[in-house]
């Protein structure tokens, strides 16, 4: 008796979990279903599953040169928090995100290269302990606490430190202060005091650069899929503002690899040597560097 009860209890729990889980349709979560298989077929012809990981992120990256730049791709519903994919257009967060998810995903057999593992592998990367609840804070939205999260699991390495970075004093607050631009958040303004309390934990851990005058002595020590965030300062504060890949070119140059802005080329593109890539805007400080592990 007392067991039949104990497992009604499991029941009635495995329902709440899955309400509170709910996923939104696959025509909602995964658009460019083309273009992944056009990724499918060149990670076969190239044998991309046989490259180190990093080399294998890059190598999806140059594949999807020239999509179009597209802004808040992640927005995709008002109350309901669900991994996704956009290949069709990427900002600078989901290009890196999407190259590496795809490469993981080719350490599956092959039978299970679908938008479906895809979707698991942006899972593991993009929320707070690889496991997203359905709520918009179990995403990690900031590149540093990303970086911090997926350090501590074991999927990449945190670089700058030992590439000769040094803290700097930081304030992760870009989405309280433009929270209007964030589909949830203006659906939901509850969100608004959890969201800076996030940012303030995000806030009171260091935030370790590399200073971009220190970038071109370190080049030689990166790699190819190597994560770059691109730090900016404001005033007397520091906070990561972009992101792409390296990408060491034939020459032996390292070149950035990014979704670039409208602004400037509104695409996917292999830009310059990545020193000087900084040194082209005044506010760019430095880099932090990820790793790709796994």
């Amino acid at each position: 008796m007392r067991r039949g009860v104990l497992v009604a209890g499991l029941s009635l729990f495995a329902i709440s979990v899955a309400v509170a889980v709910q996923r939104l349709p696959m025509s909602v979560t995964f658009k460019g279903q083309d273009r992944f298989q056009r990724l499918v077929g060149l990670a076969q012809e190239n044998n991309w599953k046989s490259l180190p990981i990093g080399e294998r992120t890059a190598a999806v990256g140059q594949a999807m040169l020239g999509t179009p730049y597209k802004s808040y791709t992640l927005e995709i519903d008002n109350r309901i928090e669900s991994p996704s994919v956009n290949l069709n257009g990427q900002d600078c967060w989901t290009f890196f995100e999407n190259s590496l998810a795809f490469a993981r995903m080719l350490e599956q057999p092959q039978e299970n290269w679908t938008p479906e593992t895809m979707l698991r592998e942006i899972e593991l990367d993009r929320y707070r302990g690889g496991e997203c609840t359905g709520e918009y804070l179990s995403r990690l939205h900031y590149l540093e606490d990303w970086l911090y999260d997926n350090d501590r699991r074991g999927l990449v390495k945190d670089m700058t430190r030992s590439l000769g970075g040094k803290s700097v004093p930081h304030a992760a607050r870009e989405m309280t202060v433009g929270w209007r631009h964030y589909r949830y958040l203006a659906a939901n303004k509850s969100l608004l005091g959890p969201l800076g309390r996030m940012e303030a934990d995000v806030s009171s851990r260091p935030l370790i650069m590399v200073a971009k005058a220190r970038v071109p002595a370190i080049e030689g020590k990166l790699r190819s899929g190597d994560i770059i965030g691109i730090i900016s300062r404001d005033g007397q504060l520091y906070s990561t503002s972009h992101v792409g890949l390296a990408l060491r070119g034939s020459d032996g140059v390292l070149h950035f690899m990014h979704a670039s802005a409208p602004n400037n080329y509104g695409k996917v593109v292999i830009d310059s040597r990545l020193s000087t890539y900084l040194n082209r805007f005044r506010t760019h400080a430095g880099i932090l560097v990820g790793r790709p592990l796994k």
